[in-house]
């Protein structure tokens, strides 16, 4: 890994540098070429590190502050690392499943579905007065029929919705 250490306001001494180099093996680990470029400063009595990685065409950034410089190093490597693992698990995923939705897709488009029930919905069919029925539809806006039993005549019947959205029909089996 290429580091580039700079220190703004502060002399890099041959202890951080060290500390550094190590640390961002931890980083390194996940590319065969990478980049890093670490920037550490002083502002009044925070000591902040800021370290860029750039590999493989992404890059990654974090930025910390702490009282001690050790410290937010070791919190900026630990947020690349989570970035790094994050990216690369969404990128495997993506590669797996893409090969396997445009597995499903292309066999969507061949095998076209005609005159097949492709879904079933189950309700309980309650005896009540036609009526009752339409109070128990306007309770549902979002469904179109409702199936009962005719408390008057013992069947099975529907009552729908009509078209134009403010009458309804009533569907009864024959005698």
């Amino acid at each position: 890994m290429k580091i580039k250490i700079t220190g703004k306001e502060l002399k890099i001494t041959e202890a951080i540098n060290d500390y550094v180099e190590k640390k961002l093996e931890r980083v390194d680990k996940y590319f065969e070429n990478a980049e890093a470029e670490v920037t550490l400063r002083t502002e009044r009595t925070e000591q902040i590190a800021e370290i860029y990685v750039t590999a493989n065409g992404e890059k990654y950034r974090a930025v910390t502050e702490d009282k001690d410089m050790y410290a937010s190093i070791d919190k900026d490597i630990d947020i690349l690392e989570g970035q790094i693992r994050k990216s690369k698990t969404k990128k495997e995923k993506m590669m797996r499943e893409g090969s396997l939705r445009t597995m499903e897709v292309n066999e969507e488009k061949h095998t076209e579905v005609a005159n097949e029930i492709i879904k079933t919905s189950y309700y309980d069919i309650k005896p009540m007065l036609p009526e009752d029925a339409v109070l128990k539809l306007q309770e549902k806006p979002t469904h179109n029929f409702l199936a009962f039993i005719n408390v008057e005549t013992g069947k099975v019947n529907v009552i729908h919705k009509l078209k134009d959205g403010k009458n309804y029909g009533l569907v009864e089996p024959e005698e």
